[in-house]
């Protein structure tokens, strides 16, 4: 295939990668949220903030354009009618906080572009709606294995409401991210062609260096997405670095979409003890950025673990 690029002139995604080799994406929201001190033990995970302390989310928001990201993700990600009602909060006020997922993003992005000085040479930053998958509701784990037994249709049912709610909200995209699977993903991708002129990426959530979480062939999901053009780019998030390479050398041969990568910090998660292990470090997270540039991608962040650091790392090495 050749070079990676875009699919339509008119994505929010083009003109900036028309001005910048690289489009920084932030980093890690509810970890981050957690290293500033969130109780995140809810099924809500960092929906749950949304209610309490939706002061930090804005806060972190800004933290990031401050390092340099080009695109905030909002705190939508867990935000589902379903897993509001469990807490008892009816489809009006979980509508409201789905809205204010997207206007916290939008503040904090407004209040950093309205300093002059923050442009250096930069485009006004983007705001990308997040949406789990199906399994982010479930908060059973069952996100990071697929295997949900659902056929698209019932997925798209799933997806409808929400996605309506963050597109009115005035988000500049839509983030379709850590999808375990392939049904999933056709179905978000079909249910984007009810919203004419919304765009949206794609990231899967993967095993290894040839698989999503579900056992798919990832190029062969990759491939599969190509005919949707309201889907501007495709790639992976929430998955070890070391896979990082061989998943978009493989997407890169199937697809002419924008790739990107957004992995997490390199630490490992003990899912018995719920805590993180090993070493993460913000140089070595932007040196490993150059191999995965080097690999097509051209939409770069981090997913779980990662920090302002990690994107100021980011931002220093692809604006040199």
């Amino acid at each position: 295939m050749h070079e990676p690029r875009t699919t339509l002139q008119t994505d929010p995604l083009y003109p900036r990668l028309q001005r910048q080799r690289v489009l920084i994406l932030d980093g890690a929201l509810a970890t981050e949220l957690e290293r500033r001190g969130a109780d995140l033990n809810d099924p809500l995970w960092s929906a749950r903030i949304l209610i309490e302390q939706p002061d930090l989310i804005r806060e972190v928001h800004t933290d990031y354009f401050a390092a340099g990201a080009d695109v905030a993700t909002t705190a939508s990600y867990q935000a589902t009618f379903e897993g509001f009602a469990r807490r008892g909060i009816d489809q009006a006020a979980a509508a409201d906080l789905m809205r204010r997922s997207v206007a916290l993003a939008c503040e904090a992005r407004d209040e950093f572009w309205a300093v002059t000085a923050n442009h250096d040479g930069r485009m006004r930053p983007l705001v990308a709606a997040s949406v789990g998958p199906y399994g982010a509701m479930k908060a059973d784990g069952s996100e990071y294995r697929g295997g949900y037994d659902l056929d698209e249709e019932t997925l798209m049912t799933f997806h409808r409401p929400r996605l309506k709610v963050l597109i009115e909200a005035g988000a500049d995209l839509l983030a379709f991210e850590t999808l375990p699977c392939l049904a999933e993903a056709r179905a978000l991708a079909r249910l984007l062609e009810e919203f004419p002129g919304v765009y949206a990426w794609v990231s899967f959530s993967c095993r290894d260096d040839l698989h999503n979480c579900q056992g798919e062939v990832f190029s062969d999901c990759v491939k599969a997405l190509e005919a949707f053009a309201q889907i501007v780019a495709v790639g992976v998030n929430c998955t070890p670095p070391e896979h990082i390479v061989p998943l978009l050398t493989a997407a890169r041969q199937v697809s002419n979409k924008t790739l990107l990568a957004y992995p997490n910090s390199g630490e490992s998660y003990d899912a018995m003890h719920k805590c993180w292990h090993g070493i993460k470090d913000a140089t070595g997270f932007a040196e490993s950025a150059r191999t995965w540039y080097q690999a097509g991608a051209r939409v770069i962040g981090g997913c779980c673990r990662t920090t302002p650091a990690d994107i100021h790392a980011l931002t220093t090495w692809a604006r040199a």
